[in-house]
C-alpha cells in the first residue's frame, strides 16, 4: 500500500503524480484471504513455502555435488525427485490458476522473497 512506501521526489507535480500512479497500478503481493477466495489464499501459502524450500534444497544439492560428496546414483536420484517435485509445483499452480509470480511475496525493505 502507499501508506508503507516513503517517497522521495524533486521534480515537478506531474512527475509525482506519474510515481505515485506506478504504487497504485502494482498488483499486491499480499495474500487477500476472503471467505470466497480461502482455498485459493491458502494454496498461494503453501505453494509458496513449498517452492522455497524447493530452491533450498536445490541450491544445497548443488553444493553437495560441486563439493564431490554424492555418487553418481545419488545425483540421478536427486535430480529425478527434484525435476518430479518440479512438474507437480506445475501442476498445482495450473489447478489454482497461480503463476510463479504470485508465489513471490514482497518481504518489504527485505525484497522479493523468491
Amino acid at each position: 500500500m502507499i501508506e508503507d512506501k516513503l517517497i522521495f521526489c524533486s521534480g515537478s507535480e506531474a512527475e509525482m503524480l506519474d510515481e505515485l500512479s506506478k504504487f497504485s497500478s502494482q498488483p499486491s503481493s499480499h495474500i487477500n484471504a476472503t471467505p470466497g477466495n480461502t482455498d485459493s489464499g491458502i494454496a498461494r501459502l503453501v505453494l509458496t513455502l513449498i517452492e522455497l524450500i524447493r530452491k533450498l534444497v536445490e541450491k544445497q544439492a548443488m553444493h553437495r555435488i560441486d563439493g564431490n560428496s554424492l555418487t553418481e546414483e545419488q545425483i540421478e536420484n536427486l535430480g529425478e525427485t527434484l525435476m518430479k517435485l518440479e512438474m507437480k509445483m506445475d501442476e498445482l499452480k495450473k489447478h489454482f490458476n497461480l503463476t510463479d509470480k504470485d508465489l513471490n511475496l514482497n518481504l518489504g525493505i527485505l525484497g522479493d522473497l523468491l
